[in-house]
């Protein structure tokens, strides 16, 4: 197996310090909750010793298998030209499969896996925030009622400053996860040396023997231990930003070790003291700590969401440019960094979903409830695709893909199925949003096929026009005309109207065409593909990746350094604008057609998405029938 690029960048301390707050901040904040929502289940007639060691062996066995294992040694293998995450794993493995239908199926693994991870998006800050603020009414049981206004306020304040940029927020981030991380263990560890038998639950014995006796009813233990993994999926989608062994370097020397005192911590507490069943991370702390710990808390997981939220940014513009989702406005944040983006829609589904869970639920225990289906069902399509890339793109033996694989999907399944029980009680609204989402994406993907098919039938194919061209009366008029077009071999709708009604063709032609590939970036001198169809016309194809957003104005202009004069003020820029309508054989339902049209109207102008000066645009409209 290749080493993936990613792997070769230079390891540095600021490097394992960023890590700790984009990468790790989720998972790093799991325990204010985790612990005391899989106890909860079994404390009504109090927990016995085996049960807290019991449970504290299988979220220790979890950290070991599902982020140890499966992505540490194995997932972070499968890198699309050093990018992680689950639409990179979907693009590695539909370059892989032979068959359209087999690539399609992959493509529906990918969209459920995004559109669950959106989600995840919107239950990760409501519970991080909500489970630190907390720990106020440990600190005084007369703060209760001021915790979910001051969520509210913390929330809101968080995405409404997302337009500024995380850039100025991203230095902080790193050091203060250090101190997170070195607080959760140097907390746990001394607990855990006042009370070192607790030391025993790292055997398996002790999660095996909770299992075999609570036999179906685990499945209720497990729903809330896959708590301590959520944000596990951060250290694939994230590796990009690093690359991978300072991701590796972190867990396995800082973030693990740190995690896993704390856990063995709160369980040393709960076996010396059961009353701290009622917040066991909170009362680990003296007395005269509490209230720096809910600040520093606070921080932690004010970190684990802007993660989350960056993340959320970062997936929704992987869907547009591979065609999942209608244009959505994005809007660069930094001169330097192309990563930093802010997309307001987004920004504003996720503010108004988070306010709505924080005052529908009002507690982290009930939205404990609602969380984990979304996680636990990325986890499913992620280990699905890794099964085909190490199968066809690394090579594997079948037998080796299902000795490792196999065993990591089988648990992968037993949380998904124990997370699914939780959905009377809340898990509902991950599900409701994931399958609206899933629908919407899917929707979008076929109606821009059919929309293409429908041009294709319709339109009259590039060489005829051009072969036509030295016979026709056309009047050639000063200037340059830029046509953008989705279909680079046939004479785009908005030139055939112009034709119609004005009887003119400019001086020089650009035939434009954006194309976005499934891999991350486009190397500079790849992105321009130029061919000569006639004297002083041209065809552009211009190339993205879908870690990149389009600028077709820029790339125009460097045109002049292979020989094709451009100059911006003399340059008209000629779009179509498509109005859907029902075919007379509609080849979608009409519910979903509905869906389409809605999509098509509310989507980004092609002059913003394309970033096109729109005193220099033409747009002529047309009706399509699918």
């Amino acid at each position: 197996m290749s080493t993936p690029p990613a792997a070769d960048r230079k390891l540095s301390t600021a490097a394992l310090i960023g890590v700790l707050g984009v990468v790790y901040g989720d998972i790093g904040t799991s325990p204010l909750y985790a612990l005391k929502a899989s106890i909860q289940h079994f404390a009504d007639d109090g927990v016995e010793r085996w049960e807290i060691l019991g449970l504290l062996s299988l979220i220790f066995w979890a950290l070991i298998l599902t982020v140890t294992i499966k992505y540490v040694v194995f997932i972070l293998r499968a890198d699309n030209r050093g990018e992680g995450g689950i639409l990179a794993l979907m693009a590695l493995a539909q370059r892989h499969c032979a068959t359209p239908r087999g690539r399609y199926l992959v493509a529906l693994v990918g969209i459920t896996g995004a559109a669950l991870f959106f989600g995840d998006g919107i239950i990760t800050p409501a519970i991080s925030v909500l489970s630190a603020v907390e720990g106020l009414k440990v600190i005084s049981p007369a703060l209760e009622d001021a915790v979910v206004p001051i969520a509210l306020g913390i929330l809101l304040a968080l995405f409404l400053v997302q337009w500024r940029g995380t850039g100025s927020m991203g230095a902080i981030f790193g050091p203060v996860c250090a101190v997170w991380f070195g607080v959760l263990g140097l907390l746990g560890l001394i607990e855990v040396v006042q009370e070192p038998a607790v030391l025993a639950a790292l055997s398996p014995h002790y999660a095996i023997e909770f299992c075999a006796h609570y036999r179906l009813a685990a499945f209720i233990a497990f729903g809330s231990v896959v708590l301590a993994v959520t944000g596990a999926e951060a250290l694939y989608a994230d590796m990009g930003h690093f690359g991978r062994r300072p991701i590796v370097l972190a867990w396995l020397a800082f973030v693990l070790p740190a995690l896993m005192l704390n856990y063995l911590g709160q369980g040393a507490l709960l076996l010396s003291d059961p009353e701290a069943i009622e917040n066991p991370f909170f009362l680990l702390a003296p007395e005269w700590f509490r209230l720096p710990l809910v600040v520093l808390a606070t921080a932690a997981t004010i970190i684990a969401s802007q993660a989350m939220i960056s993340g959320a940014y970062s997936i929704a513009r992987q869907c547009v440019q591979m065609g999942f989702l209608p244009r959505l406005e994005v809007k660069h944040t930094s001169a330097t960094e192309q990563g930093q983006i802010y997309m307001p829609q987004v920004n504003m589904m996720l503010l108004i979903g988070v306010l709505i869970l924080v005052l529908e639920f009002k507690t982290s225990d009930s939205l404990a409830a609602a969380y984990g289906l979304a996680v636990t069902g990325t986890f499913l399509c992620t280990s699905t695709l890794a099964v085909i890339v190490f199968r066809r793109m690394f090579g594997w033996p079948l037998w080796l893909v299902i000795a490792v694989f196999a065993p990591l999907w089988l648990l992968d399944a037993a949380y998904f199925i124990s997370t699914a029980l939780k959905i009377p009680e809340g898990g509902y609204v991950p599900l409701v949003l994931g399958i609206a989402l899933f629908l919407l994406m899917l929707t979008w993907k076929q109606g821009r096929e059919l929309l293409f098919a429908r041009f294709r039938q319709d339109s009259l194919p590039l060489k005829s026009f051009l072969a036509r061209l030295p016979q026709s009366r056309t009047t050639r008029v000063p200037g340059i005309a830029v046509f953008m077009t989705g279909q680079a071999d046939f004479v785009p709708g908005a030139l055939l109207h112009n034709l119609k009604h004005n009887k003119v063709l400019h001086e020089r032609v650009l035939f434009v065409t954006v194309l976005n590939e499934d891999i991350p970036r486009i190397a500079v001198d790849a992105r321009r593909e130029v061919t000569e169809l006639a004297p002083n016309i041209h065809r552009v194809i211009l190339r993205y990746g879908f870690q990149e957003s389009p600028h077709v104005p820029q790339e125009l202009e460097r045109l002049r350094d292979i020989g094709i004069p451009f100059e911006p003020m003399q340059t008209s820029y000629f779009l179509g604008r498509e109005t859907v309508v029902a075919a007379a054989v509609p080849k979608m339902s009409r519910w979903r057609q509905w869906l389409f049209t809605i999509l098509s109207r509310n989507s980004v102008p092609a002059t913003e998405f394309f970033r096109i000066p729109s005193d220099r645009v033409v747009e002529l409209g047309v009706r399509v029938a699918i």
